[in-house]
């Protein structure tokens, strides 16, 4: 009786598929994060969520319907709440600037960032949220979580070297880039869920040439002065060539149109107002004879 006991309290460790109540165990196949094919955005959702570099508080990153970025709370607000100029709704991943009828919204963290001045007269409840995410800057701060770096130097606009962020002109469009040409890097993701990490600029497709064009207004932009600035000149490659560029993908990721985006492409549209610290006067370098 008691060898009998001592076999019926030793452990089974061999894998049965069961629960030891004799129910199935439940196998869950870990499936790949994937963009569906009717959806305008090829921008996965998963670590699209970051922190203001001001006030350290998160913040969701989304894409407009021109495909420019914006940073919205992560949470909804009452409508109510929300003046109307502020409300954004999304649809299939697109941020819109409008409420779309529900009696939610989202809002621009630019509103609440309480490194930033208010420009909108905001209700009680917008001003409350913005006095508790100044009172956690400020613990983030005391506490050295986050810290308040200087403002960055002015380039001379006459700097001779390789400019640290590109502006490049394409598709009827100047937009200022996040690195250099040559360190631009493809915003796709690869099949280990990673970013890739191959740059837009390839040896084996054209190459765009860098070249003088006047400060001149850009979509009824104010002129600084009557200056040349060296802009990377895309504009006269093919229209397929440019639109990979302006998605931010190496010639990989470009012809397999399915594939996902990571994170957002880091163009902004030129403003030579915003964007005067990057203004070049002469060519970073001589052209090559490829460009040429």
């Amino acid at each position: 009786m008691a060898h009998g006991t001592v076999r019926a309290m030793c452990p089974n460790t061999a894998s049965t598929g069961r629960h030891r109540d004799g129910s199935p165990r439940t196998t869950y196949s870990r499936r790949p994060l994937r963009v569906a094919a009717a959806s305008p955005s090829r921008l996965l959702r998963a670590g699209q969520s970051s922190r203001c570099r001001q006030c350290g508080h998160r913040i969701d990153l989304y894409q407009r319907t021109d495909q420019r970025p914006i940073a919205l709370h992560p949470a909804e607000l009452a409508g109510a709440d929300v003046p109307p100029p502020c409300r954004w709704h999304l649809s299939s991943g697109i941020a819109h600037p409008h409420g779309d009828g529900s009696p939610w919204c989202r809002i621009p963290h630019a509103v609440l960032c309480p490194s930033r001045t208010a420009t909108t007269r905001m209700s009680p409840h917008i001003e409350a949220m913005r006095r508790q995410l100044a009172v956690r800057t400020r613990r983030l701060i005391d506490t050295g979580a986050i810290t308040q770096a200087p403002p960055a130097p002015c380039e001379t606009p006459a700097d001779y070297g390789c400019p640290d962020r590109a502006v490049v002109q394409l598709l009827l469009g100047r937009y200022l880039a996040e690195g250099p040409v040559d360190g631009i890097r493809c915003v796709a993701q690869t099949r280990q869920r990673r970013r890739c990490p191959h740059l837009v600029l390839d040896p084996r497709t054209p190459a765009g040439v860098w070249t003088l064009l006047p400060v001149g207004p850009q979509h009824g932009q104010l002129v600084l002065s009557d200056a040349l600035m060296a802009v990377y000149d895309l504009s006269r490659l093919p229209y397929a060539e440019q639109l990979r560029w302006r998605t931010q993908r190496c010639p990989a990721h470009a012809a397999t149109p399915g594939a996902a985006d990571l994170t957002l492409a880091g163009w902004q549209v030129f403003d030579p107002l915003l964007h005067a610290a990057h203004l070049h006067t002469r060519l970073p370098h001589p052209p090559s004879r490829r460009e040429a």
